[in-house]
């Protein structure tokens, strides 16, 4: 048992590509013009570029991958990233036909952040701003969406296992009750201060397993009720990654 806990440890912390659905990387594009007129954002030309130094010599597009894009509409942009390097740029289009690019930015240190970006004559000023992202994760689709997914899927694993182990049937109720908890503080709270979505991901492991334990004292012992949340974590995780890639250009 420790060892498969050591492995899953060291897993979520080394991997790269978080494609499950839990919170990602966040960044909210505020447009202020400095200029006389006001050309709307032309989402279909416009995109975001991922930089490697903070000169832009080794560079590419941010990219349509699953939800990772770069989403704009008539006057503000959001992009969302299972990881970002650690600069980037805007080059965004307009609907007069001219496109401006940015200065080069270093990526911020938290999941969700927030830009203004100051449209100038022929060029765009990226600059952070300590404004809080004025979109709530919890009141988007694919907030709810992911909470729905995650629980259909962990539900399901919870009840193999129990069927495996011997458990009552009663203990399901725990485990809905742990994941709603878990999914909404990771969105709602945790999400403003931890950076690595595996974080995230290892806290809903370790707090629906205490619940767990605590729902259900005589029944769940820790152990079990340990082995109970990686199993029904690492489920949510493996599939989510499939399903979230398939309902990307549903939810978001």
């Amino acid at each position: 048992m420790k060892k498969l806990l050591a492995f899953i440890l060291l897993f979520c912390a080394f991997s790269p590509l978080w494609a499950n659905v839990s919170p990602k990387p966040e960044m909210e594009f505020s447009f202020i013009y400095n200029t006389q007129a006001k050309p709307l954002i032309d989402p279909l030309h416009s995109e975001q570029i991922q930089c490697a130094d903070n000169q832009c010599i080794q560079s590419a597009p941010l990219g349509y991958y699953g939800i990772q894009k770069l989403y704009c509409g008539a006057g503000a942009c959001i992009s969302v990233a299972y990881e970002y390097d650690n600069f980037q740029k805007l080059i965004i289009a307009f609907t007069d036909g001219t496109k401006r690019e940015s200065n080069i930015f270093p990526a911020p240190d938290s999941l969700r952040s927030r830009f203004n970006v100051y449209v100038n004559e022929d060029s765009l000023n990226v600059e952070p701003t300590e404004v809080i992202p004025g979109t709530a994760s919890w009141t988007r689709t694919d907030a709810w969406v992911s909470l729905l997914i995650i629980l259909t899927l962990e539900m399901l694993a919870a009840l193999a296992y129990l069927i495996y182990a011997q458990k009552p049937f009663t203990v399901l109720y725990s485990v809905a009750v742990g994941n709603v908890l878990s999914t909404a503080a990771a969105w709602v709270i945790f999400v403003q201060f931890v950076k690595e979505t595996a974080l995230l991901w290892l806290f809903c492991l370790l707090a629906e397993a205490l619940i767990i334990r605590l729902m259900n004292p005589r029944k769940m012992p820790m152990k079990d009720a340990l082995t109970l949340s990686v199993t029904m974590n690492v489920t949510s995780y493996s599939l989510g990654m499939i399903i979230s890639f398939w309902l990307a250009p549903l939810i978001f």
